[in-house]
């Protein structure tokens, strides 16, 4: 009868096969909260408009077990929302610097990962395991990419690739992200400082 240890590692045989980048190794492989942050503007305003979807979900229901079929679905998920929605920044669509909402045909990186959470949630994942992430990019513009946990560690849906990396693996530097007990809320992590990142006070 095959341990829990060989399920495992089975599984993340798998996802290696797939083209993640995640090992046993990977150090840390779950991003490291450091307290509360005050919600991006973006997002507080869509609060605003789609309350439902930022009221407190029944709490942290723990990372999403990471089987062969959740990968192949992250992938999936990914690779569509890249391939169908061009990018555009909202000043472009709408003429205002900041408006987060669901993409038809165009969108900004918040706008890709509203759609990815979207859609992984209607293939049975938890909005705890899907968690808006803002981080600095190497050039120091803000940027959004949705954070997928799992029990392999954290990995980074970004519409810049379609490749799913574990959040150590990537260039970024990650600043705060939505809380996994309340999707209204967000958390500062740790390997955050402080810099222009528009948002607003509880």
């Amino acid at each position: 009868m095959a341990t829990t240890k060989t399920i495992k590692n089975s599984i993340l045989a798998a996802v290696i096969t797939l083209g993640a980048t995640a090992s046993v190794n990977a150090s840390p492989a779950a991003m490291t909260i450091a307290g509360k942050a005050n919600p991006p503007i973006g997002h507080y305003e869509f609060c605003q408009t789609y309350r439902d979807e930022c009221r407190p979900n029944g709490g942290d229901a723990g990372p999403s077990i990471l089987t062969e079929k959740a990968w192949k679905t992250i992938l999936r998920v990914n690779y569509d929302v890249n391939s169908s929605i061009q990018p555009m920044t909202d000043q472009e669509i709408y003429g205002v610097e900041e408006r987060w909402a669901y993409p038809r045909t165009v969108g900004d990186c918040e706008d890709f990962v509203l759609l990815k959470r979207k859609l992984l949630m209607k293939e049975g994942f938890s909005a705890s395991q899907l968690l808006i992430t803002v981080v600095l990019q190497p050039n120091g513009e803000g940027h959004a990419v949705l954070t997928v946990r799992t029990d392999h560690g954290d990995f980074v849906l970004d519409n810049m690739r379609n490749k799913v990396l574990l959040w150590s693996d990537t260039e970024y530097t990650y600043l705060k992200r939505q809380s996994a007990a309340d999707p209204g809320r967000w958390v500062k992590l740790q390997d955050g400082r402080a810099v222009a990142v528009g948002s607003v006070s509880n």
